[in-house]
């Protein structure tokens, strides 16, 4: 089965018609206002309807309330919620029954035990990311050899650090089912390349 492909923190039409015209599988909506790729309602539901059946849209929070969220859905009309934040299984449980949105739950990797707590989230999804500054977007990787060998009963895809260069490696390292890149295709933060979108997917599905 190919490789997965998200693109997170699409914030303007050519990163929105990059990521389609490239044929990656999710892209993502950033709704936390710390963030260089956070988007307003108008701008998100702008951007959502342009890809709207092309790939899946993905609504990213971190440790945001159900007012926000709900003005997100109300918005852009997910397909999926990310929690990135320091959600616990139980915020995160809730997040999926009020909602009714499949949820991804990125889980913040430095060491192996890190991980051990992966199967405690009634996630429809998980996302592997390294642990940094910021919730996501960080171009920081963490040590790929941490996977190498695990399952997860969940599907779940690798964050952090990656771009055209590396992600061959970082799916041969990790048997990764699917990649997520934010910072990896910007030429400065938040914003986005559609160049290197293409090269970053074409990469990733080699």
């Amino acid at each position: 089965m190919p490789v997965q492909v998200k693109i997170c923190g699409i914030n303007s039409v050519e990163a929105a018609d990059a990521a389609v015209d490239a044929a990656a599988d999710f892209a993502g909506l950033v709704f936390y206002r710390k963030s260089p790729r956070n988007l307003a309602p108008d701008q998100a539901r702008a951007l959502a309807a342009r890809m709207r059946g092309r790939l899946s849209l993905v609504a990213l929070f971190a440790d945001a309330g159900d007012e926000e969220i709900a003005a997100a859905v109300g918005a852009a009309a997910p397909d999926f919620l990310q929690l990135h934040g320091g959600e616990s299984p139980e915020r995160v449980s809730a997040v999926r029954t009020r909602f009714g949105v499949p949820v991804i739950k990125a889980i913040a990797v430095a060491e192996a035990s890190d991980l051990v707590g992966a199967a405690r989230y009634d996630a429809d999804m998980l996302l592997f990311d390294a642990k940094g500054a910021a919730p996501g977007g960080n171009g920081a990787a963490f040590d790929w050899q941490l996977l190498r060998g695990r399952s997860f009963t969940k599907p779940w895809l690798l964050a952090g650090g990656l771009n055209a260069g590396n992600v061959g490696r970082a799916i041969g390292a990790t048997g990764a089912p699917g990649v997520d890149v934010s910072s990896g295709v910007e030429t400065a933060p938040g914003v986005k390349d559609a160049r290197m979108i293409r090269e970053f997917i074409s990469e990733a599905r080699a």
